[in-house]
């Protein structure tokens, strides 16, 4: 019996809503959530007593039929059933022990589990935890995928683009040992690892171009966007990457990078409508910076607490805005200018500015000295202008806004907010963190540096538990904790505690090296097994949390456009800059008390850019992507949502986007020699990385003899299949063939296994 795996949830559920950690709401004056509080005698009854369940007064309440007593009361909660009542009384009969919960304890270090079955391939120790968990189900681990199939499925997680043929055919035939190894090394090397990554961070950071609010003018901030993807390729470990987004500027002599990192905070809205107060807005960024910093880093939903002590976890209504006050002293106040930003530029041009500056201090100093005459002087004048001159015309490359502490003398005093309203103040409360999870060390001051600190410490529990949960999660669709935005009472439980511990000691242990800790995973055998379903696996787990199978779930919204112009030979691999604006749909609509939200397309190869530097808009996110998933970014993101909805087929069938890129792949076809089996298969390698079947050969091949017949016969439509609008066809080639080709591509870039990672 377990009071964390059977019981706690149970208390959760059913009982701590009323009766957990929030003292103002607490019914009864009983308190469930802690031993002492169950076991305190209340005239003459106690809610537990251990070994004896005549005694105890919860399970009177629990199975009682008058509806004044029974717990849950009526509306509040479902009743127990019997497994759960029965295993209410087990619990209770053999002593009614509490345990802190798991994720509040720091991960222990585990024995590895010895081998179950000599036959299974362990390539490392994540198979062996694995392994042994299918045992325990009845389950046995699939064969390992093919190559193609491989070489497709991690080039896409690792780098958010599908593999070359000519990649392809180089690891197919490749009969080394450490073939697969090489390959994973090449993904992890390339830029587009980093640009892929950083989409995930993106959206915990609520990265956007935008400001937010009714009116959702433009903001200049893409630098930070380009810093991630920049850290990410740089491989910065990531208690470096944690504490210079959280506290850059509090670093000693901090550079432009580790400014730029600030602008993770920055992300928050601003609001500059006519007639709204500074103040109230700029609270409510400190807020969202606190629910931000919890939810990325600790998994754990903080908000609760802004208006009351947490019902759930023991996290007070105090310590919420001991946190808060933490945040409460950055100079930034909800202002138009965005404030306080700084100029961004190359090293280059910091260089040169330097060498400027410290001529001018030269020439002023030279200026100033009594063994110079007066046409020396002159010369000496002329020449600080022309240095002066020179230095004003150095433009940055951007701005961004930045963090920045509020000087000692203007510091802000801290207040609890009654009910979460920064116009009802209460207590004043002095800086810190929550302490279930430890404390910052004494005689430090409590500031953004200390909490960044504190929170990538290996004492704290959460921290390396919620990242390894997270990358375990984008690799293979589901993370050990389900739920990877509550770590908390209300999440659920690890499929593999022991495993989620190890990784998170593993990543501390390696200096949190991401790039070593995605490589760990992705060449486990447990990542490169088949993703085939089998009946009793749809039936029994189907979401694979037991991980008997390969992963096999829908790409994501920027890797399913970025996908199609690869293979259709129009992706631009320009990076960094500006915010680009590929075609969308011109709707004519407008922002409240905003401007249009239709925009001009990007000229040249910006139109192909990668989703990463499209413009995120938040009152209009681009609405290929929205229609796949992707957020708007007004607040932090967590953990997309799996959707499939008709208008996700409409968009990829006819957004033209996905025309042109079908248009892209046809022309790639007819510049390859031989018939047109050998051009369709081209193409099928292309895309899905293998070979076509017979079966969909002859489909393919019926379905462009069928669409060039109806081509001929009508040229103003092959014309608008075949040009419009990637323009006109090369010369030489056939129009209605190119049409048809056309028609062939959109199908294929529309196959199931094309959106999907498998």
């Amino acid at each position: 019996m377990s009071f964390n795996e059977d019981i706690r949830p149970l208390l959760s559920d059913r009982c701590f809503h009323c009766h957990g950690p929030d003292e103002k709401e607490r019914k009864g004056k009983l308190r469930l959530d802690t031993r002492e509080g169950a076991l305190r005698e209340k005239n003459g009854f106690a809610a537990i007593v251990p070994g004896d369940l005549q005694e105890s007064e919860i399970i009177y309440r629990m199975t009682t039929d008058d509806e004044d007593e029974i717990m849950p009361p009526p509306g509040k909660g479902d009743p127990l059933t019997k497994e759960e009542l029965q295993l209410f009384k087990q619990w209770i009969q053999e002593g009614a022990e509490y345990e802190t919960h798991w994720s509040y304890s720091k991960p222990e270090r585990v024995s590895l589990p010895e081998q179950v079955d000599s036959s299974w391939k362990v390539s490392n120790e994540i198979d062996l935890f694995i392994q042994k968990r299918l045992v325990e189900k009845g389950y046995s681990p699939s064969r390992e995928a093919d190559k193609a199939t491989l070489i497709r499925r991690v080039s896409l997680d690792l780098t958010g683009l599908p593999p070359t043929p000519e990649e392809v055919g180089e690891f197919v035939h490749d009969e080394s040992q450490k073939a697969y190894e090489k390959l994973v090394d090449r993904l992890l090397g390339k830029s587009a690892f980093g640009e892929h990554w950083a989409r995930m961070w993106l959206d915990l950071a609520r990265y956007a171009d935008s400001a937010g609010y009714a009116d959702d003018p433009p903001r200049t901030i893409w630098a930070y966007r380009d810093w991630v993807i920049r850290a990410l390729n740089q491989n910065m470990p990531f208690d470096q990457f944690t504490i210079e987004q959280l506290a850059g500027d509090l670093l000693p002599n901090p550079t432009q990078d580790q400014l730029i990192a600030t602008a993770f905070h920055r992300n928050t809205k601003t609001n500059n409508e006519g007639g709204t107060s500074d103040e109230e807005f700029r609270s409510a960024a400190v807020v969202d910076r606190v629910n931000t910093t919890m939810a990325t880093w600790m998994g754990t939903t903080a908000a609760c607490a802004q208006c009351h002590t947490h019902k759930y976890d023991p996290i007070t209504h105090e310590e919420y805005f001991q946190l808060y006050s933490i945040f409460n002293q950055s100079e930034d106040a909800d202002r138009r200018n965005e404030a306080p930003v700084i100029e961004v530029r190359t090293q280059k041009e910091r260089e040169r500015m330097l060498r400027l500056k410290q001529e001018i201090s030269k020439l002023e100093e030279l200026g100033g000295h009594k063994e110079i005459s007066d046409a020396s002087r002159k010369q000496n004048q002329k020449q600080l202008e022309e240095v002066k001159k020179e230095l004003s015309e150095i433009k940055p490359l951007t701005t961004v806004p930045v963090m920045r502490e509020l000087p000692e003398q203007k510091r802000r005093k801290t207040h609890i907010h009654l009910r979460g309203s920064y116009l009802n103040l209460g207590a004043e409360v002095s800086a810190g963190v929550p302490k279930i999870f430890g404390s910052i060390p004494a005689g430090v001051e409590p500031n953004r540096l200390a909490l960044a600190k504190w929170i990538v410490d290996r004492e704290n529990p959460l921290t390396s538990r919620v990242i390894v949960n997270r990358f375990w999660e984008n690799l293979f669709g589901v993370g050990l904790v389900l739920t990877s935005e509550e770590f908390g009472s209300q999440g659920q439980r690890p499929s593999h505690p022991q495993l989620l511990d190890w990784l998170a000691l593993k990543f501390m242990d390696q200096n949190w090296d991401v790039k070593k800790f995605l490589k760990l995973i992705v060449t486990s055998a447990t990542y490169r097994q088949h993703s085939h379903v089998t009946q009793q696996m749809a039936a029994e787990d189907p979401k694979n949390r037991y991980v008997a199978r390969g992963p096999r779930v829908r790409l994501s919204a920027e890797m399913i456009r970025d996908q199609a112009l690869a293979v259709s030979g129009l992706l631009s691999s320009k990076m960094f800059g500006p915010p680009v604006r590929p075609p969308q749909p011109n709707l004519g609509l407008k922002a409240a008390f905003g401007g249009g939200v239709d925009w001009q397309t990007s000229e040249g190869e910006d139109k192909y850019r990668r989703a990463i530097y499209t413009n995120w808009r938040r009152s209009s996110p681009y609405p290929s992507m929205a229609t796949f998933g992707a957020p708007n970014r007004e607040v932090c993101t967590v953990r997309r949502g799996a959707t499939n909805t008709p208008l996700q087929a409409l968009v990829t069938l006819n957004d033209p986007v996905f025309i042109e890129a079908a248009q892209g792949l046809s022309r790639r076809m007819i510049q390859q020699a031989g018939s047109l089996d050998s051009r369709l298969e081209f193409a099928f390698r292309l895309v899905l990385s293998r070979a076509p079947t017979a079966s969909e050969l002859s489909r393919l091949k019926s379905l462009f003899e069928q669409s060039k017949a109806q081509y001929a016969e009508a040229p103003q439509l092959a014309q608008e299949m075949a040009t419009n609008p990637i323009g006109p066809i090369p010369s030489g080639a056939d129009l209605t063939e190119l049409a048809a080709l056309t028609v062939v591509g959109n199908v294929i870039l529309n196959l199931d296994e094309v959106i999907m990672k498998r």
